[in-house]
């Protein structure tokens, strides 16, 4: 996992410098003060002045400024870091709040702030009236600059943040507009398959010879099986439980508007028992196919709903 965080910016003093510190740092600070010597040594001010600021300057620093200049640059840089250094906390929650209440993924990237480096720089500014004027504006170098690579490190963090964000949200809308199409497709693909078996039946409906009251003769095993298919579609059944009345009656009568159970006393396609109860469907049940469909039909819906739930009661018990 990458980390945003700052890269480590403290640099160490020389020992020469550290030693022209611990010398002078007090010559500095008195130098920059104004009637901080008493007038009898007024000489020694001139001269700390005059041999120190030379030096001074050879190892990067100018210390002619004063030091109330000094201080306050110190203390801006401070304030500018407890800033950031609040600010970098602040954020951190946060995101970690974001990232664990939007299940966001935010790849490699760390949900972390290195701001110990900060941390220490503002330490150390806040106790400078321990420490030599010499390493104050150093001191404060380093401060703003760590400061700014927190910053960056903040806008680095929030940017990851967003960017999980849009992604997430980007996924989302993807998945939803998927959804969408899917199921777009599946009601055309219904309504395709519904329009196919209106003209399968119309078609099978204009073919098959119309029932008779008079009598059987013109009705074979195909022609009772589209009459079949005709009521089925008006009860709104497709070729699915035409396929289940198919297997049921194929081997309760073969279709056979004339099949009869001696021992039982069925008769019928569907095997009525008593046959005398497709009356209730037409007085012509004894020889009309017609007539047995629409009551067998009829008992089926009543009784298991469809053919199907006739069928699977057939295929547990042996009869329906």
């Amino acid at each position: 996992m990458r980390s945003v965080s700052t890269r480590p910016l403290r640099r160490a003093l020389t020992p020469a410098t550290v030693a022209l510190g611990l010398v002078l740092g007090t010559a500095v600070v008195t130098s920059g003060l104004t009637g901080s010597v008493p007038a009898a040594h007024a000489d020694t001010e001139e001269t700390v002045t005059t041999t120190t600021a030379p030096v001074l300057r050879a190892v990067g620093y100018v210390v002619d400024e004063p030091i109330a200049e000094i201080t306050a640059e110190s203390t801006a840089a401070l304030t500018d870091a407890t800033a950031v250094l609040g600010t970098a906390a602040d954020v951190v929650a946060d995101v970690k709040a974001e990232v664990a209440a939007s299940d966001l993924d935010l790849g490699d990237v760390t949900v972390a702030i290195d701001t110990s480096d900060l941390r220490d720089l503002a330490g150390e500014l806040r106790v400078i009236e321990l420490t030599p004027a010499l390493f104050i504006p150093h001191m404060t170098d380093e401060t703003v600059a760590e400061t700014e690579q927190v910053r960056d490190a903040i806008d680095s963090l929030q940017k990851a943040l967003t960017d999980a964000k849009a992604k997430k949200a980007a996924e989302e809308a993807a998945k939803k507009k998927a959804a969408a199409e899917a199921k777009a497709k599946a009601e055309r693909e219904a309504a395709e398959k519904a329009a196919a078996a209106e003209r399968a039946a119309a078609q099978r409906s204009t073919a098959a010879p119309a029932p008779t009251s008079s009598g059987s003769s013109n009705y074979s095993g195909g022609d009772a099986r589209a009459i079949a298919r005709d009521m089925l579609a008006q009860r709104g059944w497709g070729d699915d439980q035409f396929q289940c009345l198919d297997a049921l009656w194929s081997r309760e009568s073969g279709w056979n508007y004339q099949a009869h159970n001696s021992s039982s006393g069925a008769y019928g396609i569907p095997q009525a028992l008593p046959g005398s109860k497709m009356a209730s469907a037409g007085s012509d049940w004894q020889t009309n196919p017609a007539t047995q469909i629409k009551w067998g039909l009829g008992y089926i819906d009543g009784r298991y709903g469809t053919p199907c739930g006739a069928w699977n009661h057939s295929q547990s018990h042996g009869w329906y």
